[in-house]
């Protein structure tokens, strides 16, 4: 078993890295918002950037015209991204338009209509699968879409809704028959955000700055040819979008974010005297920097095991849980130990950790609270042995 990465992800991670620590590091204090988005055209600024590196589109497949890295690759370059704090909530855009593994289910008219203009950034969606009654447990969702003729009749409300209102489409994920439920009867619709019955209802203020939509839909008309996947796929679907956000999206960037508040504990340390000692010489601080240690190597070996398992074809829908769990569960008490490591400077919007320490708080909730995936993963192992 080879534990070491390919030489072409390797070298990718490289020219990432250095992007990161020549381009974003130094300027994050400028441009992270306090409790709205960055600007537009600070987002432009870095990609344009992103693009003289080369670093362009690496979440798309090559048949779209993008790198068409494997799912490790794109946990490298993810673990290294999130490592800085100039782009709070747009990350995910720094490379390219943020796509999701959704649309590649499309058929080709659809891929026409709304693939290619996502990848050309002439179009923005959202995904909508939470709702007020049902979060965690997304068999239990409401929102109901009807057979009317050509078309669905759409009624219900989303909530916690990500990106919703710059979004010109939403996938949405919805019942569209009651007695199957989850195996077979959730499907996935593309809803024109501007369509008559649509109505972007309130945002949610967030303790991190940020605030997802609410979104309510009342009979709103959605073509046949809207659907993404045949009828009764969309508990599939969203699975899937939920399980490389746990691993890249989750596990990867809690991977980077841990690396980065671990080396500014011992960079620290090293530079802090108090009582005529640098703190790195106090075995309460040693023994910090040490358990963050030896958790980030187990979360990172946890991650680069999970995708490459995926990308042999292999499911990995109860590693996803682990993942997710393990990260962001790990890289919370790291960022809180170099918080403390830090004292008072810690606290301070000058660095980075309060607001990682903020983004760690709710990222153990969302895309499954921690608690939901132990008891599915508990679940799917007593099974498994039945």
């Amino acid at each position: 078993m080879d534990f070491e990465l390919p030489w072409d992800v390797k070298t990718l991670q490289d020219v990432v890295r250095r992007f990161v620590q020549q381009e974003l590091i130094p300027v994050e204090n400028r441009t992270r918002p306090e409790g709205d988005d960055m600007p537009e055209d600070a987002l432009r600024a870095f990609q344009h950037k992103a693009k003289e590196a080369g670093l362009w589109l690496l979440d798309v497949p090559r048949e779209h015209g993008g790198a068409g890295l494997s799912l490790l690759a794109r946990c490298v370059v993810q673990e290294e991204i999130a490592k800085t704090v100039a782009l709070p909530f747009r990350t995910n855009e720094l490379f390219g338009p943020a796509v999701g593994p959704i649309l590649y289910r499309c058929d080709e008219s659809q891929k026409r209509r709304f693939l290619e203009p996502v990848i050309a950034g002439q179009l923005r969606v959202c995904f909508a699968q939470t709702e007020p009654d049902s979060g965690s447990d997304p068999a239990s969702i409401r929102t109901r879409a009807v057979r009317d003729g050509d078309a669905y009749l759409l009624t219900g409300t989303k909530r916690f809704i990500t990106g919703a209102g710059k979004a010109d489409y939403a996938q949405v994920i919805c019942l569209t028959d009651p007695d199957k439920g989850a195996r077979g009867g959730v499907s996935c619709l593309m809803v024109d955000l501007k369509a008559p019955g649509v109505q972007l209802v309130r945002q949610w203020p967030t303790m991190m700055g940020d605030a997802p939509w609410e979104i309510a839909f009342d009979d709103v008309r959605v073509p046949l040819e809207d659907r993404i996947g045949q009828e009764g796929q969309g508990f599939e679907l969203g699975q899937a979008w939920l399980t490389d956000g746990r691993v890249k999206g989750h596990g990867a960037r809690c991977v980077g974010i841990a690396q980065r508040a671990l080396e500014m504990m011992m960079d620290y340390a090293r530079h802090r005297v108090t009582f005529g000692q640098p703190l790195s010489e106090r075995q309460a601080i040693q023994f910090m920097i040490a358990d963050s240690a030896i958790e980030l190597h187990a979360a990172r070996l946890m991650v680069y095991q999970c995708a490459c398992k995926a990308d042999q074809g292999q499911p990995v829908r109860d590693e996803s849980y682990m993942v997710k769990v393990f990260c962001t569960e790990m890289a919370s008490r790291v960022v809180d130990r170099a918080i403390q490591v830090h004292g008072g400077i810690g606290l301070s919007t000058e660095l980075p950790l309060e607001w990682w320490y903020r983004q760690l708080r709710s990222i153990r909730i969302t895309e499954g609270v921690t608690e939901v995936l132990r008891w599915r993963l508990a679940r799917n192992l007593i099974r498994a042995r039945g």
